[in-house]
C-alpha cells in the first residue's frame, strides 16, 4: 500500500490516474498535480465516477524545483510518476533526490532549446540515485517502455543471440481532423521532422527525415506506409542487448499528415528558434501547438486501432530464429475505460505497471535504469492483466523485402 504523486494532467496523466485507481492494493493514495489544477480536478472527478476512488489534486510548476520539493514534502509519496513534459524531467529528478522519493517517467529528457533526444542527462544521475538508495525508472511508456521489455522478453525466452531488431509503431486511428497530433504537438513535430538514425555494426547511421520507408500490413489495421525515424529506446537497447548488429525504428504516417508537416516546415512553423512578432518574442512551434487540437480532447472522436511491436531475428542453439511480438489496442475501448484515446492509453498503462513493479519490489534497485535491465516476465504478465495483451509468434517477415 503506497502513496504516489502523478505530475502531468494531459491524456497520459488521465490514463495513469484511472489505471492506478483500479489497483487499490498497490496505490492506496493517489495525488495528481499539474500547472493547471482545474485539469487535475476534472480527471479526479472522472476517476471517482468510474471507480469510487478519491484522487487529491494540487497545482505545481514542474519547472521549479522549490515548488516541487514543497509539494512532495507535503504529500510524502513513496514515488513520483512523471508524465509532464520531457523538458521537466531533470527538475523533477532533482526534487525527488532532495525529498528522498523514487522516480519514474515515460520519455527521456529533452532540452527546450534543442531538438535532441538522448539519455545522457538522466544517466548522469545514476550515482546520485544509487547513493541515495532511490530508484529512477526511465521510459516506462510503450515506445520507449513496452518495446524495451519486448526485447528483453525475446532475449530471455527465444534467443541466444539477437542480431536485428525492428520496432514497428502503427497508429491506425482516425480523429476526423485535417491535422492533429496524438500526443504533445511540440514534441511530436520535433521528433518526426528530425533526421532519422539507425544503429548498425556499432555505429549510428543518419538519414534524411522520411527518406527510408516500407509498406507493412499491420494486423487489424491494414497496409500502412512506415518511415524510419530515430527513437530514444534504441539508445539504451543498443547498449543492453548484447551483440545486436542492427536496430531500427519505424512509424506510420498518412499522406495528409506528411503534407501538413511539409507545409509547416516550408514556412518555418516547426522552428524552435524565437522570432520577434509585434514587439515580443514567440517560438513558432509553440504558436503552432496553440492552434492545434489538444491531444487530450481526441478521445471521443478517435476510432480505429494501434499496432506496436518488435520483429527480432537471431539464433538459438545455433539455429536461426525470427519472432514478432506486438500489441493491438482499440481507441474506443480505451476511451470507454479511461476517457482517453489509444496513444495516451498505450503510454499511461505501462507507466502504471512500471510504478507497480517498483512498489511491489519486483523491480527495485537503487540507481537510474532503463526498462530492459529488469526481468521482463512480471511486466509482461501485467500487460495481459491490465489492458495491453500481447501476441508472440514466429515470423518469416523480412522488413527490407517489403514494398516501398
Amino acid at each position: 500500500m503506497s502513496t504516489v504523486l502523478i505530475i502531468g494532467a494531459g491524456g497520459v496523466g488521465r490514463v495513469v490516474a484511472h489505471k492506478c485507481a483500479q489497483v487499490p492494493e498497490v496505490f492506496s493514495e493517489i495525488h495528481l498535480a499539474s500547472r493547471t489544477r482545474s485539469k487535475c480536478d476534472q480527471i479526479a472527478a472522472e476517476v471517482t465516477e468510474k471507480t469510487g476512488r478519491t484522487i487529491r489534486t494540487a497545482q505545481v510548476d514542474a519547472d521549479k524545483v522549490p515548488e516541487l520539493v514543497a509539494l512532495i514534502k507535503q504529500i510524502n509519496p513513496v514515488m513520483v510518476i512523471n508524465v509532464a513534459l520531457p523538458y521537466q524531467d531533470l527538475t523533477i529528478m532533482d526534487a525527488c533526490l532532495e525529498t528522498g522519493v523514487h522516480y519514474l517517467d515515460t520519455a527521456n529528457y529533452e532540452p527546450l532549446d534543442e531538438a535532441k533526444f538522448e539519455y545522457k542527462w538522466q544517466w548522469a544521475y545514476r550515482e546520485r540515485f544509487e547513493q541515495a538508495g532511490l530508484m529512477a525508472l526511465l521510459g516506462s511508456g510503450f515506445d520507449p517502455g513496452v518495446t524495451n521489455v519486448f526485447c528483453a522478453h525475446m532475449q530471455k525466452h527465444h534467443f541466444d543471440q539477437i542480431d536485428t531488431v525492428d520496432i514497428l509503431d502503427c497508429n491506425g486511428g482516425d480523429h476526423g481532423y485535417a491535422f492533429a497530433t496524438n500526443f504533445n504537438p511540440e514534441i511530436n513535430i520535433r521528433e518526426v521532422t528530425a533526421n532519422g538514425r539507425y544503429y548498425e555494426n556499432g555505429v549510428w547511421v543518419e538519414t534524411q527525415p522520411m527518406e527510408i520507408h516500407h509498406t507493412f500490413d499491420f494486423e487489424q489495421v491494414g497496409p500502412k506506409k512506415m518511415y524510419l525515424l530515430y527513437h530514444e529506446e534504441m539508445e539504451s537497447l543498443s547498449r543492453n542487448i548484447k551483440g545486436v548488429k542492427r536496430m531500427r525504428f519505424w512509424m506510420t504516417f498518412g499522406d495528409a499528415y506528411l503534407k501538413h508537416l511539409e507545409v509547416f516546415r516550408n514556412i518555418g512553423l516547426d522552428s524552435i528558434e524565437p522570432i520577434l512578432f509585434e514587439g515580443r518574442e514567440i517560438v513558432p512551434i509553440q504558436f503552432l501547438k496553440a492552434l492545434l487540437p489538444d491531444p487530450a480532447s481526441l478521445g471521443p472522436r478517435t476510432v480505429g486501432k494501434t499496432n506496436i511491436g518488435c520483429i527480432v531475428k537471431g539464433s538459438k542453439g545455433g539455429q536461426p530464429v525470427s519472432r514478432y511480438v506486438y500489441n493491438i489496442c482499440d481507441h474506443q475501448e480505451c476511451y470507454r475505460e479511461t476517457n482517453a484515446q489509444g496513444v495516451s492509453y498505450t503510454t499511461g498503462v505501462p507507466a502504471m505497471i512500471g510504478a507497480m513493479m517498483m512498489l511491489t519490489g519486483k523491480w527495485m534497485r537503487p540507481g537510474v535504469w532503463n526498462m530492459e535491465e529488469f526481468d521482463p516476465d512480471p511486466f509482461m504478465a501485467a500487460l495481459n492483466q491490465h489492458g495491453l495483451p500481447w501476441t508472440d509468434i514466429a515470423t518469416d517477415i523480412d522488413v527490407d523485402a517489403l514494398p516501398e
